[in-house]
């Protein structure tokens, strides 16, 4: 962000506060894997989503608003950094990666704390821990303190990875110093029986790439040893996240807090708790989106019983597209029956096109935000400014992060005029077209197409979304000075220095 832009955001805060009344709590809930239709508010079919649903119905439901990336590190890191990941090089992490977010550097929570909020990060992280040399059986930093978050309750990498552990403050809870924690992602470590050499042990069969440490009968990515006192039980996720998180509104329900509530669900493994087993005619996948409906209604009921309601700005919203197959046998494809994980777009998680990034995004806010239905263009890249805006707070590094505190607020359909869509290849859209630069397949260490929808090709791309949503026209050779205009600035984008 420009030194003037800064300047006139910190000039105008204070009238938007006096606009919006006393700060608002902030309850940022972001799913894994959700897709644009996986809700039923968004057209699910054969599973329920009745307290996403009432949210939508008394907040805004976003039809056209975009994660920064089509994959869970580089969203997860454009979302709480402001900055898109590419300039980071932000991959998909290993569990023993170390963190990512510059700590140098601002962020969404450290902005909030330093205008007064207690922050709060409980759910998946994936963005890394320690400095590449992490010792689990001590206090691991750097990490969320690090960044902005007073309190932190974590699944440090993802469910399919070790170490399976839950840490609190950045230390892992429950463990007994007698039998200490390693992590190995490159030996074989022989503490807990390997998926490889022992698949009758499996509650679900997988693909080669999971096939390490098994853990309550399913095997991970990557080898643990010790820790057995410190480890999670799958089925007890959405029990134990959001009781820390309901545990966190009622800590600091007398003063603004920000809580980042990041869901495990629905995310593979896919463990349904047996209260969800079959509350969906899809499987698992389709009985964790009840799990995670679940969760989202805990979140909401808090809220409501505390008086915080009014006063309480709710994001919900996913970090990239849906994926049927992700490596573990759960059955999706077969069981997907007539739903459409991504709504009426194509692509999935990985992807460039429109289901990759396209994802559900409510905001409700009674009293401040008024009920309804809204297209404009959004990208999670901008919660740190237009969050900034809201609340009167100190955007720092946020260089790609744009205020569009009024359309996320409802009060216009303005929103970006560029929205860059960023996968293993890269989007523009502007107006009613959309660009895909070229890139030929495969890409090395790539996932089977036969799984996902990445969106390579070896010639540019471009769509107009108005008349063909699902992106199977291309007009580039139709349109070449669109297409030629449309390269143009994604090459500026990608190449700026920032």
């Amino acid at each position: 962000m420009s030194s003037k832009r800064m300047i006139l955001l910190m000039l105008l805060a204070p009238l938007v506060l006096l606009a919006y009344g006393q700060k608002p709590n902030i309850v940022l809930i972001y799913v894994d894997d959700l897709g644009y239709g996986d809700i039923g508010v968004n057209g699910a079919i054969g599973v329920k989503t009745p307290n996403v649903d009432a949210l939508a119905a008394r907040g805004i439901n976003f039809t056209d608003a975009h994660c920064g990336a089509s994959t869970c590190t580089p969203s997860r890191y454009t979302l709480l950094t402001g900055r898109y990941s590419f300039r980071r090089k932000a991959g998909i992490l290993q569990g023993d990666a170390p963190l990512i977010i510059e700590t140098d550097k601002g962020t969404l929570p450290k902005m909030l704390k330093e205008a007064g909020y207690t922050t709060g990060v409980v759910g998946k992280w994936h963005l890394g821990l320690g400095d590449g040399q992490v010792d689990w059986n001590g206090k691991v930093a750097p990490g969320p303190k690090e960044v902005g978050f007073d309190y932190s309750f974590l699944i440090p990498s993802t469910g399919d990875r070790v170490p399976c552990v839950y840490l609190e403050n950045q230390q892992v809870v429950g463990l007994d110093p007698k039998d200490p924690i390693t992590v190995s992602y490159r030996d074989v470590l022989d503490d807990f029986p390997v998926g490889r050499e022992h698949p009758e042990l499996l509650k679900q069969h997988t693909e080669s790439y999971h096939l390490g440490t098994v853990i309550n009968g399913y095997s991970r990515i990557g080898y643990q040893s010790g820790g057995r006192s410190a480890l999670w039980v799958d089925e007890q996720f959405p029990f134990v996240l959001t009781g820390k998180s309901k545990a966190f509104i009622t800590k600091n329900a007398k003063k603004p807090f920000f809580l980042y509530f990041s869901l495990h669900d629905i995310h593979q493994p896919r463990v349904p708790n047996i209260q969800f087993v079959e509350s969906s005619s899809m499987g698992p996948r389709g009985d964790v989106i009840a799990q995670m409906d679940w969760c989202v209604g805990q979140i909401i009921q808090t809220l409501d019983s505390l008086k915080l309601t009014e006063n309480t700005m709710v994001i919900f919203t996913s970090d990239n597209g849906p994926i049927l197959d992700d490596g573990y046998l759960d059955y999706a494809r077969e069981l997907v029956g007539n739903h459409r994980p991504a709504g009426p777009f194509r692509g999935t998680k990985y992807s460039v096109y429109e289901g990759g990034t396209r994802v559900p995004t409510i905001v409700s806010w009674p009293g401040k935000v008024q009920p309804g239905v809204s297209s404009a263009l959004l990208s999670q890249v901008d919660l740190y400014a237009s969050i900034g805006k809201l609340v009167s707070g100190n955007v720092q590094d946020a260089t790609d992060s744009q205020d569009n505190l009024s359309a996320w607020l409802g009060e216009t359909e303005r929103g970006r005029e560029y929205l860059l869509e960023e996968a293993y290849t890269f989007g523009l859209r502007h107006g009613k077209w959309k660009y895909i630069q070229a890139k030929p397949s495969p890409v090395p260490g790539w996932i089977s197409e036969k799984y996902v929808d990445p969106g390579f090709y070896p010639t540019a791309q471009l769509f107009d979304l108005d008349k063909d949503p699902y992106e199977t026209n291309n007009l580039a050779e139709k349109y070449p000075e669109v297409t030629s205009r449309l390269s143009k600035k994604l090459n500026e984008l990608l190449n700026t220095e920032q």
